[in-house]
């Protein structure tokens, strides 16, 4: 059975996810689609907005065969070092190939401008250097150093966020000697971060959650962006545990994690540096809102989705020992989800599989784990007592969903 990789956050599954993957299978001419998935903390260091067994569920219903979980201490980093996480699982679990959506849609400029970036490197790390001293984001640094090397129209755009990733994933690739082929799919009509609506059919997660929040959690006004079965999970997952996940859900136990820490105690968690955390302090203690907390505290070199990585670390408390030395490759394959096809593959393949394959949380007890399980309990705060306490117990004894 040949697979395609798909490296995702579904948050929610919508339309463009579905024209992104059967895209993958097409050009993979793949029997199945593997998907590797950040759990209940994103890339963007937000929470997600439904708990991964109900994105897992999204995923299995609209074409994805199996579904494993990118563990914490990659799903919740920069560019770099998510990819090498992703890449590490589905390159384990034996996929032929990896399919990503991007600007460009040309993987020839992908390749291109890695070849590119190697044969400069040096001239390259050293722009990096001199435009992060003028105050500005690593990504932009990136962005600004590779615009001063090259001119070449041959090369890839690294302003555009898609292209971003795809440009670390191709690389992780390289670097890792995986043998997966890499093939691209240009992003159709909405782009990563648009706010509002592109198209009658194709709008981007940050779109559809924007206007679920903003109608009241009210399913309708998205329902033509997104597959039925989506839309029918997001008014079950309403009904199970009362609301959506925000980070305003997580608020005010944030902000007693800033106001109870010492600043030796912030400087041990994992991001944090240069003496923000006497800054997170003070502006903690002048907000009332997660979100004017942000506007505070945000500075020209930290930028908003890098602050909200260090207010996920702060709450779950992950210290930069717990994380740095786990950042290479990922320790295990957790199965969160498959299909009959999926089960198959899983059968016939488990033996050549690389990495220890996950089903149940318990029989599985390295100390890698402890993070996605810590993420998991503090997840669930954001739901209350009650309903908390039920999306916490799943984490232990949900086996892995099964679609016929």
């Amino acid at each position: 059975m040949k697979a395609v990789g798909v490296i995702v956050e579904y948050n929610p599954f919508h339309n463009g996810h579905a024209y992104h993957l059967q895209a993958a299978k097409d050009a993979a001419q793949a029997d199945i689609a593997i998907a590797v998935m950040s759990g209940n903390f994103l890339q963007r260091g937000e929470p997600a907005l439904v708990s991964k067994w109900y994105r897992t569920k999204m995923a299995l219903l609209n074409g994805v065969d199996i579904v494993l979980e990118l563990p914490y201490q990659f799903a919740t980093q920069k560019a770099e070092t998510f990819a090498n996480g992703a890449i590490s699982v589905l390159d384990a679990i034996g996929c032929q190939s990896l399919c990503f959506g991007s600007e460009s849609g040309d993987i020839s400029t992908f390749l291109q401008t890695i070849d590119y970036l190697e044969s400069n490197k040096e001239r390259f790390d050293e722009n990096i250097k001199m435009n992060i001293k003028t105050g500005v984001s690593f990504p932009k640094a990136l962005s600004l150093s590779f615009q001063s090397l090259s001119s070449s129209e041959n090369l890839l755009r690294l302003d555009k966020p898609n292209n971003i990733l795809g440009f670390h994933y191709v690389k992780a690739l390289k670097q890792q000697k995986s043998l997966m082929v890499p093939l691209t799919v240009k992003r159709k009509n909405a782009d990563y971060h648009d706010e509002h609506f592109a198209t009658e059919t194709i709008a981007s997660a940050t779109s559809i959650r924007k206007a679920l929040f903003a109608t009241n959690e009210n399913n309708r006004s998205i329902e033509q962006y997104v597959p039925e079965a989506t839309s029918t999970l997001l008014i079950e997952y309403l009904n199970e545990y009362g609301n959506f996940h925000a980070w305003e859900n997580y608020w005010s136990f944030l902000r007693y994690r800033l106001l109870h820490s010492s600043p030796e105690e912030l400087r041990e968690i994992y991001e944090v540096e240069e003496g923000i955390e006497n800054r997170l302090i003070a502006s903690a203690l002048d907000s009332s809102s997660f979100t004017e907390f942000m506007q505070r505290v945000k500075t020209k070199r930290y930028t908003w989705t890098r602050l909200q990585r260090i207010c996920v670390h702060i709450l779950t408390n992950t210290k930069k020992t717990e994380m740095n030395s786990t950042l290479e490759k990922a320790a295990y394959l957790r199965l969160l989800g498959m299909t009959k096809d999926g089960k198959e593959y899983l059968n016939k393949y488990k033996a050549q599989f690389t990495l220890p394959l996950i089903s149940k949380l318990s029989a599985y007890k390295e100390k890698d784990i402890l993070l996605d399980i810590k993420a998991s309990r503090v997840y669930s705060f954001g739901l209350g007592k009650q309903n908390g306490n039920k999306l916490l117990h799943q984490e232990y004894k949900q086996p892995p969903i099964y679609v016929n």
